[in-house]
């Protein structure tokens, strides 16, 4: 089989259940923010992380790719792989980082070691992908449990690159922004 089609020559995709957009279409945007955000997971896992976050990382990666396929066409009638329980527990991966990272005195500027930097990156990417879902959801149901989740991964996100800092002894109080 070869990678190249020909079909989106002319500027346009086709949609899970065989609909034909253009490439611009918000559908199409959500996907690519949430292709990014996998992605950048990709490289984050790449520059180590601790085993726990390891895990938390690629079942996130799973998850997007997931959504991506549901919101990929949402007049397609596809079964949500999001439950409430998928929240409930990235809101306590957030609540232990919390619990074993000191909490930042002021704003933090992103940076620190290369993952924490990563991590940041993942955590803006995950801001943009909400941002277009939201978008989105002017004009496409939305299954409010995605927004949900992508709000948290955004939390996740910041929490983690603290704690890579912290766990790599990186003094977070240089990336502290100042007045001065």
């Amino acid at each position: 089989m070869k990678l190249y089609t020909r079909h989106g020559d002319t500027g346009q995709t086709t949609l899970v259940g065989g609909k034909r957009v253009m490439k611009d279409d918000i559908r199409i945007a959500v996907c690519g923010d949430l292709d990014e955000l996998n992605a950048h997971i990709g490289m984050l896992l790449s520059f180590g992380v601790p085993e726990r976050e390891l895990n938390v990382l690629i079942r996130v990666q799973q998850q997007l790719f997931h959504i991506g396929g549901e919101l990929s066409n949402p007049d397609f009638a596809m079964p949500s792989h999001l439950t409430a329980a998928d929240i409930a527990q990235l809101e306590q991966c957030v609540d232990t980082l919390q619990k074993e990272t000191p909490e930042p005195e002021t704003f933090v500027l992103p940076g620190g070691c290369t993952a924490a930097a990563e991590s940041h990156v993942c955590r803006t990417v995950a801001r943009r992908a909400e941002r277009s879902i939201v978008a989105m959801s002017h004009e496409y149901r939305v299954e409010p449990l995605i927004l949900q989740f992508i709000n948290r991964l955004s939390d996740y996100f910041f929490v983690l690159a603290l704690n890579l800092n912290f766990i790599t002894s990186i003094d977070e109080k240089k990336l502290y922004i100042t007045c001065k």
